[in-house]
């Protein structure tokens, strides 16, 4: 094997070079020059493919890199290049094809298969993929309305006094659960938006190694605390109405450990394994694997506990509204009326998201699929704080007392203790909770 031949056989770009890093190094002109302008008859030239620098190969024989370290691809398999006999890549042009097939992984190939699939597959992919642009502006406008709604409820339950029992302190955790979330995928969503503004692929969360990895591992963190701490809602619900036992005592570490400790055990899993078994960029289509439902298994499990948990409270409180009609069933039954429409709608949303993508379907089926998931993932954090905090009775209350003080209260109109009265005449109590 003489030098040259050496030389082309040890140049591999390493699995850890990201596509854009491969950009700034060897562009058309660099990756020509890596090579001393090598030329000879018995050698395709040096050339830059747009993705990767290709060294200067021998006749009748196929060259291979690393496969780049980009989305859906596996950093472990290698993409080819063919010299042929005429001194020529093979293909039309001067830098010829390459053949990036074997580097797909198998989730990236099935979904190519489904979304070319069909009479027209062209002109409906091209459709299909405007219409998952034009979700994900919606999915930002809905994920930043419900995060304003979260924290202004957060700061409602955590201002007011009268607020401050065990049935809020499970809100507030929900709460904090969803507003992570939504906090990470805005954060991601935003990344994404600035670099694809400036049209590089060098910088930014998805393009930095451990940084993307940890950014979607936080992620799964934050939505499986919020599937247990909506399993937390049911429960306690569930045995403040129908198990009497549970009313007089609040195991508050117990759900604490739920809502917090259990996600940590399994994300911790789950990141392990995918860390080992995933092979492509930021893990990307790591929710297409079988190792995902070490964390989709539990979250179905939650919303199926839910509708029964659901359907016992109301078999309960249909039998004691039959039977009488005591305040102490009326206090339950208004404590559990936002739930009934809560628990449901936020089991669909979230079974429906689930739910593969239907791209192999008809354009008006895909969108239909797109705009209801979406529409109702990014704003179901709005609907838990219409339902748990903007509708309460014992919130309005509340809120309309500090209200009614602040202004009564003001310097130059009225003296607190010539009102003070008329203050605890005109804003009464809010209604008493139900037995905790």
């Amino acid at each position: 094997m003489d030098d040259m031949d050496q030389k082309c056989k040890s140049y591999r770009v390493p699995p850890s070079m990201s596509l854009t890093q491969g950009a700034e190094a060897a562009d058309g002109e660099s990756c020509r020059t890596s090579f001393g302008n090598f030329s000879a008859d018995e050698y395709c030239p040096a050339v830059w493919d747009k993705v990767l620098c290709w060294p200067p190969t021998r006749r009748g024989s196929v060259s291979s890199l690393s496969c780049p370290y980009h989305l859906g691809l596996d950093t472990t398999r290698y993409v080819t290049k063919k010299c042929l006999e005429t001194g020529r890549w093979e293909g039309k042009g001067l830098a010829g094809w390459t053949n990036y097939t074997p580097c797909y992984s198998t989730e990236m190939l099935h979904l190519y298969r489904k979304l070319f699939s069909g009479s027209s597959p062209k002109d409906a992919a091209e459709m299909k993929i405007e219409i998952a642009e034009r979700t994900r502006s919606l999915e930002f406008v809905g994920f930043s309305v419900s995060l304003a709604a979260l924290i202004v409820s957060l700061v409602i339950f955590s201002y007011f006094r009268v607020l401050k029992n065990n049935r809020t302190k499970i809100h507030k955790n929900l709460f904090v659960a969803m507003i992570t979330q939504v906090v990470i995928r805005l954060t991601l969503y935003i990344d994404q938006a600035v670099i694809r503004s400036k049209n590089s692929r060098s910088h930014g969360i998805d393009n930095t190694p451990i940084l993307c990895e940890a950014a979607y591992v936080l992620l799964e963190y934050a939505r499986t605390a919020m599937f247990m701490w909506m399993f937390i809602e049911g429960l306690y619900l569930h045995n403040v109405v129908t198990v009497r036992v549970f009313q007089e005592k609040f195991h508050y570490r117990l759900y604490t450990g739920i809502g917090w400790g259990v996600p940590v055990a399994m994300t911790a899993t789950w990141a392990a394994i995918s860390a080992s078994q995933m092979k492509t960029k930021c893990w990307w289509g790591y929710n297409f694997t079988i190792y995902f439902w070490i964390l989709e298994g539990p979250r179905v499990a939650v919303i199926l506990l839910n509708f029964l948990f659901l359907l016992n409270i109301i078999r309960v409180l249909v039998v004691k509204l039959r039977q009488s009609r005591t305040s102490e069933v009326e206090q339950a039954r208004k404590a559990v009326r936002a739930a009934v429409v809560l628990l449901p709608l936020l089991g669909i949303t979230n079974l429906v998201n689930m739910m593969e993508a239907p791209l192999d379907r008809q354009v008006w089926e895909f969108a239909a699929w797109s705009y209801t998931t979406h529409f109702l993932t990014s704003f179901q954090g709005l609907f838990v704080a219409v339902l748990y905090c903007f509708l309460n009775g014992e919130v309005r209350a509340a809120v309309k007392k500090s209200v009614y003080i602040y202004f009564l209260l003001r310097p130059g109109q009225f003296t607190p203790r010539r009102n003070s009265a008329f203050v605890s005449a005109a804003c009464p109590q809010p209604p008493e909770l139900p037995p905790e």
